[in-house]
């Protein structure tokens, strides 16, 4: 039997998060910390810099750049809180939310794939122990460890 780092290993690379892209969509290449940060904008309302930061776990510097190249790829747009202008708030353009869409569209495509290869007890199994390996994930103290939120 395969060890459990295999196992992460080959469910990775199979996932594609070893990709430098992981997907094209109406002619832009979106890397997945991209495909991460218009996912989280989609999902939150105007959310500040800061809080997308958190939620995906990176350094605000790292972060302002990926959100650079995405407001140069007119797929959000940042815009200054009218009461502290310290404070930037992000959003989908209208390209942005057909890019966020279309990825999403991609992915659950691909999981409901993936899932048709499973019976219903198969996953229903696979999804309660990932929410349980999630959970104990972000009460571990190790490096890595994910922003609650």
């Amino acid at each position: 039997m395969q060890d459990e780092r295999e196992l992460f290993q080959v469910m990775t690379r199979r996932f594609g998060l070893l990709n430098k892209n992981c997907c094209t969509v109406g002619g832009c290449d979106i890397s997945l910390v991209q495909s991460h940060i218009l996912y989280e904008i989609d999902r939150l309302h105007k959310p500040s810099m800061q809080q997308v930061a958190e939620t995906l776990g990176t350094d605000i510097t790292t972060f302002s750049r990926q959100v650079q190249s995405l407001v140069k790829m007119k797929l959000i747009q940042k815009t200054p809180d009218p009461v502290d202008r310290r404070i930037h708030t992000l959003s989908l353009t209208t390209e942005g939310k057909f890019v966020a869409t279309a990825i999403d569209t991609q992915m659950n495509d691909y999981l409901e794939e993936v899932f048709s290869y499973m019976s219903d007890f198969e996953k229903e199994t696979l999804i309660r122990s990932i929410k349980l390996f999630n959970d104990a994930m972000g009460k571990s103290s190790r490096c890595c460890a994910p922003v609650s939120g």
